[in-house]
């Protein structure tokens, strides 16, 4: 494929970078703006004061796109600035800023790059250069540069207890943008903190940077410091860990290695895309051939230590998102469910499982809305089974939960 070259013309930065305070001012008025209908008639932005201007807002993602204005996320929403399109000689001179040289060569090859870019002092960004009509296009993530704690997400105290394990698999789900990744680096964080261990870390790319501590930290970048999840996992084996954390399981090879990897006296954190508990043992198991099927439903019955799955809702007040986890844990009685093939009886297990610690999805929103924190409009359009939520809200449950 012949994909046009982002850099074959040269572009000057056109404006000083800004510092944060005035970024704010300067996004806040456009802002404004924005709100009223009007037109800021400004110059494009050099991307140090974009960025800033995007950081300054809170947003969650960053989507810039040649021929329209910066677009930001923020509390799950997206909404237009009020800047002014962004030029293609513009959209270059950011991505002669970001792209890391290594991925140069590989721009006319690929159309589709996956890098992370820092501005110290101010975030990460989780980068990805997609084309779009023939004309380059990017989203940004922004990655706060520290490392959070689990006491500031306002998670339960529930989730320390995997890491307190020595071995086996614990896996984190849930849709793109739910905060998987974020739960993950806070726990890898408190292990840091207060245990020594050596901790690997393989993602594509690298997001929270952390800083060893108590711990060792050893952060691979696919692509960059190792080619594939699966080589990866494979020579990390040989780097003498006691944790490993693997971006995401995005196949086959990746889920067998991370199996191998947590068999083989690992504590192995890692995600996938699947709404629940259930859905995530099925959706490993189904990846295999259905020779291959029972062995790996036991293999992962032995070495699945629990699963955590992830949405983020808006406030009931104010501005900000918060967490909504269910949490199951390996019990001998889920590990029996799996050996047996009777997967969704796991679901009555999640019901019941509060003294194990184990919370359905529906049991969290319930308590949430409870407390004031979330309406029941959006418990009931976050639920994976809103009927059953429903009789919940309207007490039909109310002295079982």
């Amino acid at each position: 494929m012949n994909t046009p070259n982002p850099f074959e013309t040269e572009v000057p930065v056109q404006l000083p970078p800004q510092n944060a305070s005035e970024a704010d001012a300067y996004m806040s008025e456009a802002l404004r703006a924005g709100a009223s209908g009007q037109r800021i008639e400004l110059g494009e932005l050099d991307l140090d004061t974009l960025l800033r201007l995007g950081v300054a807002q809170g947003s969650s993602d960053i989507h810039l796109r040649v021929g329209v204005p910066p677009m930001l996320r923020k509390d799950g929403d997206i909404f237009y600035t009020k800047l002014p399109p962004i030029s293609l000689d513009s959209m270059k001179a950011y991505l002669q800023r970001m792209v890391p040289k290594s991925h140069i060569p590989k721009l006319q090859q690929r159309t589709d790059h996956d890098f992370s870019f820092s501005m110290p002092g101010l975030a990460r960004f989780r980068v990805n250069l997609f084309y779009e009509m023939n004309r380059p296009g990017m989203v940004l993530r922004v990655v706060p540069e520290r490392v959070p704690k689990l006491e500031d997400l306002n998670l339960p105290d529930v989730l320390g207890r995997f890491n307190s394990l020595n071995r086996g698999l614990v896996l984190f789900t849930g849709p793109t943008g739910a905060g998987k990744t974020t739960t993950m680096a806070a726990l890898l964080e408190q292990i840091n903190r207060i245990q020594a261990k050596h901790i690997i870390t393989l993602e594509d790319p690298v997001e929270f940077v952390h800083t060893s501590q108590k711990s060792i930290i050893t952060q691979r970048q696919l692509g960059l410091d190792t080619d594939t999840f699966p080589n990866g996992i494979k020579y990390a084996l040989r780097q003498d860990p006691d944790v490993v954390l693997i971006g995401e399981m995005r196949d086959r090879e990746t889920m067998m290695a991370a199996l191998h990897a947590a068999e083989t006296g690992h504590l192995v954190f890692s995600t996938l895309h699947t709404n629940d508990a259930v859905q995530t043992i099925n959706r490993i198991i189904n990846a295999f051939e259905p020779h291959e099927r029972e062995p790996v439903r036991f293999q992962l019955a032995n070495v699945l230590q629990g699963t955590v799955s992830q949405r983020l809702v808006r406030k009931a007040e104010g501005a900000g998102r918060l967490a909504m986890l269910e949490i199951m844990f390996v019990t001998p009685a889920v590990r029996d469910y799996i050996e047996r093939n009777e997967i969704d009886e796991i679901y009555a297990l999640l019901k019941a499982g509060e003294f194990e610690g184990m919370c359905s999805l529906n049991l969290t929103l319930y308590k949430a809305y409870q407390n004031g924190l979330i309406t029941d409009e959006i418990a009931l359009g976050t639920s994976d089974n809103p009927h059953e939520l429903h009789q919940m809200l309207r007490g039909a449950f109310h002295g079982s939960v």
